[in-house]
């Protein structure tokens, strides 16, 4: 691996990480907007905001958009319209901290769907990085007193979905302009949103201080520069190695939860979030420990 490439690849995965922290943020935001606005209403009217920004400040792009960017842009908003929507609705039921963690699992995931649908199988680091990220998450989804429930089931799900998402981002990003993706995704899952709402809940809406101060938030951060950004630099490294730094996700999560309403940890949490750095250092690190191994033995 050339040092460009390695230069570019630390790039984007430091431009990965951040996004880590403002995602961690969502959860608790997504919480209190739920109290003015059902899931798919909500859902529908954030992606639509974001669709709007995006039209605003990429419209010449956005007019040079092929058939093909458009077709792959839908698939990838299928993805995320069931993605967002599992986690919208699992977190009416369920804690803020472990709807985030829940959703980190998709660290776990994520090699397997990039074995099935590219043929590629992880890294030796990877796969070390994987387990301590599975050990942490198990610790930080099993908080003293919470049970498994209705909410954490759907909340799995989500986490499958992203994963099939983060492997199909890598593959399309590599062939199409991320403005291009990004945009098409953000109309495409407002379209779904929106097509479901009549169907599936009884829609009710609050345009209250608070939620329009949350929506402008999350439609602007972790919808139209995080997701812009994840399009535009995922390409840089392998869905395992992004899944595993999206698995710092969660304890951005819980630190947000604990300042804002108070949610606890515990000891074991604490520990499930002290292995979940360790695999994201043993993964981040893993080209240059199994190189150098390798060189010693010859």
């Amino acid at each position: 691996m050339n040092e460009a490439h390695l230069t570019s690849r630390t790039r984007a995965e430091l431009y990965l990480f951040s996004l880590t922290i403002i995602w961690g943020s969502t959860f608790v935001l997504t919480k209190f907007i739920l109290e003015d606005a059902s899931p798919f209403v909500y859902v529908a009217i954030r992606f639509f905001t974001a669709s709007l920004i995006f039209a605003v400040l990429f419209f010449r792009r956005i007019r040079t958009i092929s058939k093909d960017g458009i077709a792959k842009g839908m698939v990838l908003g299928v993805f995320l319209f069931l993605g967002f929507v599992l986690q919208t609705i699992g977190l009416k039921y369920t804690t803020a901290s472990k709807s985030a963690f829940i959703t980190g699992l998709m660290v776990v995931f994520t090699p397997i769907f990039q074995l099935i649908i590219e043929r590629k199988a992880p890294k030796t680091g990877n796969v070390i990085g994987v387990i301590f990220v599975a050990i942490g998450l198990f610790l930080l989804t099993s908080p003293q007193g919470s049970e498994f429930n209705f909410g954490d089931a759907l909340t799995l799900v989500c986490a499958i979905v992203f994963s099939i998402y983060t492997v199909y981002l890598g593959v399309y990003g590599n062939d199409h302009d991320p403005v291009h993706l990004t945009f098409t995704q953000f109309t495409s899952t407002t379209i779904f949103a929106t097509l479901a709402i009549p169907f599936l809940e009884t829609a009710h809406l609050n345009l209250t201080s608070h939620f329009l101060m949350n929506l402008a938030y999350l439609a602007v951060m972790p919808t139209v520069v995080a997701l812009y950004v994840m399009t535009k630099y995922q390409k840089y490294t392998t869905p395992t190695r992004s899944a595993i730094i999206y698995s710092m996700e969660p304890p951005f999560a819980a630190i947000f939860a604990f300042c804002i309403i108070g949610e606890h940890l515990g000891m074991t949490g604490i520990f499930g979030g002290i292995l979940i750095l360790s695999g994201l250092i043993v993964s981040e690190l893993s080209d240059s420990i199994f190189t150098a191994q390798e060189k010693t033995l010859i």
